[in-house]
C-alpha cells in the first residue's frame, strides 16, 4: 500500500468546488495531504500530521481519525492536528473519495443532506470503507500501536474497524447507526460517547448497545449530536473536554 505526499494547499485546492465553504483550517496546520492505496487498488486522499515534540523519542503511537458526514474538512484536520500535538502520528483518510472526490462540507442543512447521501453509500459499501481504513492503519503502523477514533458516521466506522480490523483501542463519538452493528464485538479496548439530547440517536439505541455489551464503557453527556465540534451550534465545551480526556486516557493506556 503506497502513498504520495501533497501539500495542504493541494488538499484544499483539490476539494470539490461544489462543497468547499466555511471549513477553513486554523493557522499553522501541522499536516500534509498524502495519497493512499487500498488493497483493492483504490487511491484516495488522507490528511497526515506528524507528532509534535517527539524528534528524539519518536511518536507515542498512531491515531486514525474518521470523519463526520462532512468529509475531511477543516474541523477534522484540526482534530487530527490535536492528536498529533499529543504526540501521536495521526491520519484522517478521505473515505468519501470512493464515491465522490474532494468532499469538504460545512454544517448547513443543504450539506447535511449531501453528507447523508454519501453516508448511505458508505454503509452500503462498508467492506470497501474498511479497506480504506486498513490502508490508513498500514500507513501509520510504523509508529507503533494504532488507535482509532471517529465522529458522527465516523463513530460507526470506528466501531466496525474495532470489531473487524487490528486496532489497539477505539473511541467512538455519537455514531448514528452504530446500533445496527451492536452484535459485533470489538477486538480492542473501546469506549463510546453519546449525547443525552441527541435527536438522531435515541437513548433506546444507546441502552440496546449497552445491553449487548455490558462490559463496554458507554458515556452519556448532557449534550446533543456533534457536541465535540466547535464549529457547530451543538458544540458543548464541557462535554467535549470530558470526552477528550477519557479518549486520551484510553489511548495513553493502550496505544502509548
Amino acid at each position: 500500500m503506497g502513498r504520495r505526499v501533497l501539500s495542504l494547499k493541494g488538499f484544499i485546492a483539490g476539494a470539490n468546488p461544489r462543497y468547499l465553504s466555511a471549513t477553513k483550517q486554523r493557522e499553522d496546520p501541522m499536516g500534509e495531504t498524502i495519497t493512499l492505496t487500498a488493497a483493492d487498488g483504490h487511491q484516495f486522499s488522507a490528511y497526515r500530521a506528524e507528532p509534535e515534540g517527539n524528534a528524539k523519542d519518536g511518536p507515542r503511537g498512531a491515531i486514525v481519525v474518521i470523519q463526520e458526514i462532512f468529509g475531511v474538512n477543516g474541523h477534522i484536520r484540526d482534530v487530527t492536528d490535536g492528536y498529533a500535538a499529543e504526540g501521536y502520528l495521526s491520519i484522517a483518510p478521505a473515505i468519501f473519495d470512493r464515491f465522490e472526490r474532494g468532499v469538504e462540507l460545512d454544517y448547513t442543512d443543504e450539506n447535511i443532506v449531501v453528507g447523508r447521501e454519501l453516508k448511505a453509500q458508505g454503509n452500503e459499501n462498508l467492506d470497501s470503507v474498511m479497506a480504506d481504513v486498513a490502508a490508513a492503519h498500514a500507513d501509520v503502523s510504523g509508529a507503533g500501536k494504532v488507535g482509532i477514533t471517529g465522529y458522527c458516521w465516523g463513530g460507526v466506522v470506528a466501531w466496525a474497524a474495532a470489531c473487524r480490523l487490528d486496532f489497539n483501542a477505539a473511541a467512538c463519538y455519537y455514531g448514528g447507526g452504530l446500533v445496527d452493528l451492536k452484535d459485533e464485538t470489538p477486538k480492542c479496548p473501546t469506549i463510546l460517547h453519546f449525547g443525552k439530547d441527541d435527536a438522531t440517536i435515541p437513548m433506546e439505541d444507546v441502552d440496546a448497545i449497552s445491553a449487548a455489551h455490558p462490559d463496554l464503557a458507554v458515556y452519556v453527556y448532557d449534550a446533543g449530536h456533534g457536541f465535540n465540534c466547535d464549529r457547530r451550534g451543538s458544540y458543548d465545551e464541557e462535554s467535549a473536554k470530558t470526552a477528550r480526556k477519557r479518549t486520551l486516557e484510553l489511548f495513553a493506556g493502550n496505544v502509548g
